[in-house]
């Protein structure tokens, strides 16, 4: 979905909103998913990250309420306008799709930001369960759309903090600031050189057209869930690692003083293998970044290809789907790839030629289809606009 075609989806999902509630929305506002083409499983320790906004988003149709009620309905969910109390919202009473955009109400109002209720209706193109923030586009696109219509004045990044903490709170689901960021800050044509530590932001150029190559992301269509335990075990096995080797986080450990501090942590092997991990892709962050500033593009492949390793075999969390589609993707030409996203699932990035994409999309079909796998959506990720009032 590009901005060529924002007027469309706004207009459709504003006439949803009129069958729905009975009344013109004050509003349609977009807000995208991303895909992180480095520094995963770096945001909560306070590392650094390089996502960009992809172009499927999440549209809502919003118009403020006085009265304290919340109703929320989704296009792509099952079933009728759901109604709740802003005043009676709790963390953890939800566990729906209701939660995400709930939650975000909870947050505001928890800051003290004086949001009355609302009427809601959403729509996404954003791949539920593939990794690419589904759930951080449905947030920051509520979030924004309440900042507008009872006039907060929050900036990007004041309201990716919300939208993290509705999640990590409201929800339950213990993720880093990256998704919510990426949704809310990233621009088009751009990566987004993000340090999650002071939320410092430097737009990196990537225009992988104009050079002859492209990113594809495969969706393996195994799906996964952040919220249970695997992901919260890590990040737990990440603070333990910190707070052994005395620091605030793991971003405080030196690339050049890995070796040190993994002898300090002796027979802790598996905390080990997360600092390890941690510690190296802050560096391929920075690398990628100088990389793309010096103009050698082409070069960031291997550095990603690197990283997937590290995803695979210290910090556990690839799955025989992704690791097919990396191990087929450079076999079959690609200059890198990588698992992206929290893992267990979800997709996988592949840089390539743009010569050598119908070959290489044509070997992992190829090789999902001999391991009797279903087939895998794969489609070209091109860097798009952050969150944005569509009407």
């Amino acid at each position: 979905m590009s901005s060529g075609t924002d007027g469309g989806v706004a207009g459709a999902v504003a006439e949803r909103f009129r069958e729905l509630y009975g009344a013109d929305p004050d509003g349609v506002w977009a807000a995208p998913g991303r895909v992180n083409l480095i520094g995963e499983h770096t945001d909560y320790n306070d590392g650094f990250v390089m996502p960009f906004a992809l172009p499927h988003v999440a549209v809502a149709a919003v118009s403020r309420r006085t009265d304290g009620v919340l109703r929320l309905h989704s296009a792509d969910v099952e079933g009728g306008v759901t109604e709740r109390s802003a005043d009676a919202l709790e963390p953890g009473s939800d566990k729906s799709w209701t939660a995400y955009p709930a939650g975000v109400v909870w947050a505001l109002r928890a800051a003290g930001h004086p949001v009355t209720g609302a009427d809601i209706h959403l729509s996404s193109t954003v791949p539920a369960g593939a990794g690419l923030s589904s759930s951080a586009a449905l947030e920051v696109v509520v979030a924004l759309a309440l900042n507008d219509l009872f006039s907060l004045g929050l900036k990007g990044w004041e309201l990716a903090r919300l939208c993290q903490r509705a999640e990590n709170v409201y929800v339950g689901a213990p993720v880093g600031i990256m998704d919510q960021t990426a949704s809310a800050c990233c621009t088009a044509g751009h990566a987004l050189f993000l340090d999650t530590r002071d939320l410092s932001q430097k737009q990196i150029p990537f225009d992988l057209a104009a050079q002859g190559m492209r990113l594809l992301v495969v969706d393996t269509r195994v799906k996964h869930e952040h919220s249970t335990g695997e992901y919260g075990k890590r990040r737990a096995g990440c603070e333990k690692g910190a707070a052994l080797l005395g620091v605030d986080a793991l971003r405080d450990i030196p690339y050049d003083g890995l070796e040190a501090a993994l002898e300090r942590l002796g027979d802790e092997a598996e905390v080990r293998r997360l600092v390890r991990h941690v510690v190296t892709e802050d560096e391929r962050v920075e690398r990628v970044v100088a990389l793309l500033e010096s103009g050698e593009t082409r070069a960031i492949g291997p550095v990603l290809t690197a990283g997937h390793a590290s995803l695979r075999d210290d910090f556990r969390v690839s799955c025989p789907e992704l690791d097919l589609v990396v191990e087929t993707a450079v076999s079959a030409g690609a200059l890198g790839a990588r698992m992206t996203g929290g893992g267990f699932g979800g997709s996988a990035v592949v840089l390539a030629e743009a010569a050598d994409v119908d070959a290489i999309t044509k070997a992992v079909e190829e090789a999902f289809a001999s391991a009797g796998l279903t087939a895998p959506r794969v489609f070209e990720a091109v860097p798009s606009a952050g969150a944005r009032r569509l009407v």
